[in-house]
């Protein structure tokens, strides 16, 4: 059956501690990306040694979190780990909430979900990551925007990725700044979505795209999509959220490129 990939960015978010070993001792997925994992951790140890106020505008974070978040990079080669599903705990994650889906559906988790990061460029959900600190759209000094440096390398092994799911069809959840971190043009069908409510503004409907439910939308979209084996959007049909979010295939648009197309599907709520 096919397994069409879903592309999701990791959360600020994110579980401390860990019991599993350091994650160059474990086996990991995507094992052709380690050399350049360990270079992007070389690049982030290096940069820690700068002052509070540039680790604190490198790693987005407020000053007085600065110190903490540098002593969790100084240790991520060595930290404890645990699996990225349990370690990521944002809003989309909530609401995939994996501890709760049924043990198959779990298992399309595992073997659909791609998580872009910053630090580790593409993890499986199950795949023992240590806790850290670092933004894809973050510069670091000698390695410049983990982003364009991922770029290249992601697009060669999802490429692989895809060959092996038995479908060219990928389900993009990517904000901008992690999908910049790939090629689209690998797959020979890339499923973007929005969120958008119809809102009355002036005496006129007018759609109007979510920004605060938009990663919650995200996660319960997974679970709908992993649990109904969907690679095609009018599967989507009986997607029914709590919050009124329906999808709406009038407003799909499609563009062709020369080796593939992108289709822009969106899910709407009347108010």
């Amino acid at each position: 059956m096919p397994a069409p990939l879903i592309l999701l960015p990791p959360s600020e978010g994110k579980a401390a501690g860990g019991e599993g070993p350091p994650w160059g001792a474990v086996e990991q997925s995507f094992a052709d990306l380690a050399d350049a994992r360990r270079e992007v951790i070389a690049a982030l140890v290096d940069a820690m040694g700068g002052s509070p106020e540039t680790r604190s505008k490198l790693l987005g974070v407020k000053a007085a979190r600065a110190d903490e978040a540098t002593e969790t990079n100084l240790a991520a080669a060595s930290a404890p780990t645990m699996s990225a599903i349990d370690r990521y705990t944002g809003v989309l994650y909530d609401a995939l909430d994996y501890p709760s889906l049924p043990a198959k559906v779990r298992r399309g988790v595992d073997r659909q979900v791609v998580i872009f990061s910053g630090l580790w460029g593409a993890v499986r959900p199950a795949d023992p990551i240590p806790d850290y600190k670092l933004k894809m759209g973050a510069t670091l000094p000698g390695l410049g925007k983990p982003a364009r440096f991922w770029k290249p390398i992601l697009s060669r092994t999802l490429a692989g990725a895809i060959a092996d799911s038995g479908t060219d069809t990928v389900w993009d959840l990517l904000p901008n700044e992690h999908a910049a971190a790939w090629d689209p043009s690998i797959a020979g069908r890339r499923i973007r979505v929005r969120f958008l409510d119809d809102v009355v503004k002036g005496g006129e409907r007018t759609l109007v795209t979510v920004s605060h439910w938009n990663k919650l939308l995200k996660g319960a979209l997974v679970r709908h999509v992993v649990a109904h084996g969907l690679d095609d959007p009018d599967g989507l049909v009986d997607f029914d959220h709590p919050e009124g979010y329906q999808y709406d295939p009038s407003l799909t648009e499609v563009t062709h490129g020369p080796t593939g197309t992108t289709t822009d599907i969106a899910l709407v709520t009347r108010r």
